[in-house]
This record gives C-alpha cells, structure tokens and sequence, in this order.
C-alpha cells in the first residue's frame, strides 16, 4: 500500500512539475503584461468548467455499478453532453469575459478556448474506473504525458507567436494531447450512451459538485478577476504566478490525497471502526504533508523566486509564502471532504465553500481602496478558516464522524501554520539585524518540526511501525 501512495504521490508530483516548468518558462519568454493576459485564459477555462462540472470522474469510483460497462457509457455520453454544452457557452460569453477584464481584443482568444470543453467531453473514463482496483498509473500517465509534451511545445510557440498567444496554445496543446493519452491508457473501447436513468443518479450526486464549482471558482479565480479588473495584467501576472507557485504542491498534495484515500474509503466491505481509523490517517496524511509544503515555501520561497524569475516578479518573493499559507488551510479540508465524498455527502464542500466567499465582497472593496495584494491574501486566509470551521462542523453533523478524534492535528497543525505566519514576517521587524531572518528561520522550522511530530499521533504511529500491507487493518 505504501508502494501505491508513493506511486500516487511522484505522479502528481512530476505532472504538477512539468506544468510548473511550462509556466515559468513562459513568464521567463514574454512580458510580464502578456502574462497577465495569458493568466485570464485559465480564468476563462474555469469559468467553464464551473458551469458544468458534475464530479462523473468521481462518481464512477464511488457508485456501486462503477465497472458497468453501460454504467460508463452513460457517463462518457454524459460527459460529452456537457462538454458540447460548455463550448457552446464558453464561445457566447467570450466577449463579456474579454470586456470585463478590459482587454476586448482578446475575445477571439476567448472564443477560440470553446474548443477546450470539447475536447474534454470526449475523455475516456476508464482512467479513472481503473481506480476502484487501485490501479492509478493509467491515470497518472494521462496527467503526466500531456504536460511533459505542453513544456516541449513552449520553444516553438514562443517563436512562432513570442506573446499571450503562446500560453494560449500551449494550453489546448495540453488538453488534446491529455484527451487522447486517456484513449491510449484505456482497457475498454470508447462507447457513448445516453441513458436517462443515469443522468438523473448523475444529477443528483453531482448538483452539488456543480454548485460547488461555481464557488471554487469564486474562491481560486475570482481574485484574480478582481486583480485583474482593478489593478491591471502587470499585477495580474504578479498574483497568477503566486497562486501558480502556491497551487501546484497544494493540488499534488490535494489529488494525491484523494486518489489514495476516496477508493479506500469508498469501499463497502469496510467495519465502522475501519473506517474511523483511516479517515483519521487521510486527515492526519494530508495536515502532514501541507506542513511540510508550507514549510518549504517558507524557507525556499524567496530564493525560488528571484532564482527562476528574475527583477521582474521581486515583488513577489515577500508574498509567496503568505499565498502558501492561505492554499495550506484550504488543504486542511481535504481529508473531511474526501471522508464525506466517500460516504455520499457531496454538500458538505459546497456548504463550506459558501463561507470561504463570504469574503469575497471584501476583498472587491480593498483592492479598489488600497490597491495592496497583501491585504487581499489576509481576506482569503479569513475566508479559508471559515470555510475549514463549517467543513469540520458538517463531518461531525452530516457524516456522523466523531470530529474530536481529529481535533488535536487540526487544532496543532494551525498553530503550525501560525508560526510560519510569523516566520514570514518577524524579520521585517528587525531589518538592521542580518541574522535574524536565518535564525528566526531555522527556530521556526524547528517549532514547526515539533508540532507536526507532537499534533499527528495516528501517522506518527504509523510510520514508527514501519507497518507492511494494508495502511489500516
């Protein structure tokens, strides 16, 4: 089982990678501006996927006729149903997307991306079925593959085009090549079917996904937009690449914690107390391995920045880890939520997403006032402790899991985070003193160190053990 997470977790890890090279290989080639506007195109496509994400990759690993064959037709016919859907919107909305962020003469960019949901439409799911039988590298390879090809393609397009156009294209690049890696990885022939009765389940366990889609996209674009819209693409490109900084470890720790643990969890043969023990081990995993993300932000970040980056993106150096610190409370949830995906609770993330964008007005408000990032990333850590309070109330009153047995991790590893906050702004208080950002450093990552080590007692034990097999009996 050990050998499956560390397969899991290298493989989003070297996607995330690529994906992560292709980017800040294209902010090294065209200007900051033009950045900023290509930054706007992965708004656009989330604008997209919001309008139409229904979670059918994850409902034929947790529905109980997952391996149907015609089960999965049905999604797959489905799921090009909403592909075709979303282009069609995604073509009509181009001009006000182009408008409302104030470049109109990109609206045939934003036209152009139409083919992006289509192309998404025709995916094959087998990918993802092959996950019930803890069979990830299919998935793994069809994330990978693509990404390793979009950096090859970033040289060609950048002399081809040298401006946004080359994010523009390296992006489509990427969703074609991925809709065609999941053919080539898949064990089925590609089938259709339009199946009524499946739509209907499909609706009904994805209706809140799909509310939910909207609000994540509020709560990882919408600040964007608001950048964007008040504070121009210069300072749009400065946020795209923090978030893109931040966001690529949080979604390998994110998608590889949910790999793991959703199959596990889902499984029906399971005893209560089976599955007490490894919702307990999916929170404390993934509170573990967001410390250490954050940590490592905290200590690298800034060398990461002006090392890969340049003059150009300085202005980020001193807020990349406050950017780490808001994606590493927001990875906080993961292990509730995949607890509740598991037992059929799809709400519980909306519900707690309705909180997290509560903040939203406030962060409109000050980036139009005060025009300072800073402030902005303060209104989004606020918004991610709400959203975490409503998750952990909702496991406890949806799900029935008892929330005191993860009480201590939570409650240490936001202490955690807390002293990272503090590792990242200490040294501003004492700029004559040039030991004490290395000193303040290595003591908060000594205190961080202890309070992972004292706060995950169900990991720790784990590890101590050195257990072979199953990760829970």
């Amino acid at each position: 089982m050990a050998r499956i997470a560390l397969l899991i977790l290298s493989g989003n890890a070297a996607t995330s990678f690529f994906l992560l090279v292709r980017n800040l290989l294209i902010a090294r080639l065209i200007s900051v501006e033009d950045y900023g506007i290509g930054a706007t195109f992965a708004v656009a496509m989330a604008i997209v996927e919001m309008a139409s994400f229904l979670g059918l990759q994850q409902q034929i690993i947790q529905d109980r006729d997952g391996n149907d064959p015609r089960f999965q037709a049905a999604l797959q016919g489905f799921q090009l149903l909403r592909g075709v859907i979303a282009a069609i919107v995604m073509f009509l909305m181009a001009d006000w997307i182009a408008a409302f962020l104030g470049i109109p003469e990109v609206a045939w960019a934003y036209q152009l991306m139409a083919v992006v949901p289509l192309l998404n439409g025709l995916q094959h799911f087998d990918i993802h079925r092959l996950n019930r039988e803890m069979r990830f590298m299919p998935l793994l390879l069809t994330g990978l593959l693509p990404a390793v090809l979009s950096v090859v393609a970033v040289w060609p397009l950048y002399l081809w085009f040298g401006d946004y156009r080359v994010t523009l294209y390296a992006l489509i690049f990427f969703i074609a090549v991925s809709v065609a890696t999941s053919h080539l990885m898949a064990q089925r022939p590609y089938q259709i079917a339009f199946d009524r009765a499946v739509i209907r389940r499909s609706l009904s366990f994805g209706w809140p996904l799909l509310v939910n889609g909207f609000l994540l996209f509020l709560v990882f674009q919408g600040d964007k937009m608001i950048v964007g819209r008040e504070l121009g693409m210069e300072t749009l490109a400065i946020f795209a690449m923090g978030m893109t900084l931040a966001l690529s470890p949080a979604l390998i720790i994110s998608k590889s914690a949910q790999n793991f643990f959703l199959p596990q969890l889902s499984q029906s043969d399971i005893s209560a107390a089976q599955f007490q023990q490894r919702g307990i081990l999916a929170v404390e995993t993934v509170l573990a391995m967001t410390l250490a993300f954050v940590l490592g932000m905290a200590l690298l970040g800034p060398a990461v920045v002006h090392l890969l980056l340049g003059e150009s993106y300085a202005e980020l150096a001193t807020l990349l880890i406050w950017f780490a610190i808001v994606q590493g409370l927001r990875i906080f949830k993961v292990g509730p939520q995949t607890i509740a995906m598991a037992l059929g609770h799809t709400r519980n993330d909306m519900y707690a997403n309705i909180a997290r964008i509560l903040v939203f007005p406030a962060a409109w408000y000050w980036a139009v006032v005060s025009g300072d990032l800073l402030i902005l990333l303060g209104i989004a850590l606020l918004g991610e402790a709400l959203a975490l309070i409503v998750a952990l109330y909702l496991l406890q009153r949806r799900c029935q899991f008892p929330v005191r047995l993860i009480r201590r991790p939570m409650i240490g590893s936001v202490l955690a985070l807390v002293v990272a906050g503090l590792l990242a702004g200490l040294p501003a208080l004492n700029p004559q003193v040039p030991i004490a950002g290395p000193l303040l450093a290595l003591i908060g990552a000594v205190v961080i160190c202890a309070i992972t080590y004292i706060a995950l007692p169900t990991l720790r034990a784990l590890l101590l053990k050195r257990r072979q097999g199953p990760t829970v009996q």
